[in-house]
């Protein structure tokens, strides 16, 4: 039997806080500076993940500055069978930032995504770019 090989690009990609109650215009600079691998369909690739691991990773970004470097982090269970994580300190158990429902959501411009933080707060984000890594 055959196994079909699906292809991934690295790609940094930009997140910023959506509109919501109290912030009508969103937060901009407010988010997160990722390097994920993108299916043709601007999906995360767990098999690009497990392959390029190391490249993974994911800045904390508060009015436009760095506030935390950490890595894209796949662990096995939840929805769909896997759950994406920001992991910035792997010693830490449960402080990790969980992407609601990663799996199911194209990183391209103008989407939208949701992040559980560490408080358990659920946030949603907009794609603001997505450019080769």
């Amino acid at each position: 039997m055959a196994t079909t090989q699906r292809t991934y690009h690295m790609r940094r990609i930009r997140l910023e806080r959506a509109r919501a109650k109290g912030h009508p215009e969103g937060e901009p600079g407010e988010g997160y500076d990722l390097v994920a691998p993108l299916d043709e369909t601007g999906h995360i690739s767990v098999e690009g993940w497990r392959s390029q691991r190391a490249l993974c990773f994911v800045h904390r970004l508060e009015g436009g500055d760095i506030v935390e470097r950490g890595l894209l982090a796949h662990r096995a269970g939840g929805p769909g069978g896997g759950t994406w994580m920001f992991d910035y300190d792997p010693r830490a158990i449960g402080e990790e930032e969980v992407g609601h429902h990663f799996e199911a959501h194209a990183f391209t411009p103008g989407e939208y995504v949701s992040i559980r933080d560490a408080d358990g707060d659920v946030l949603t984000y907009r794609v603001t770019s997505v450019v080769p890594a």
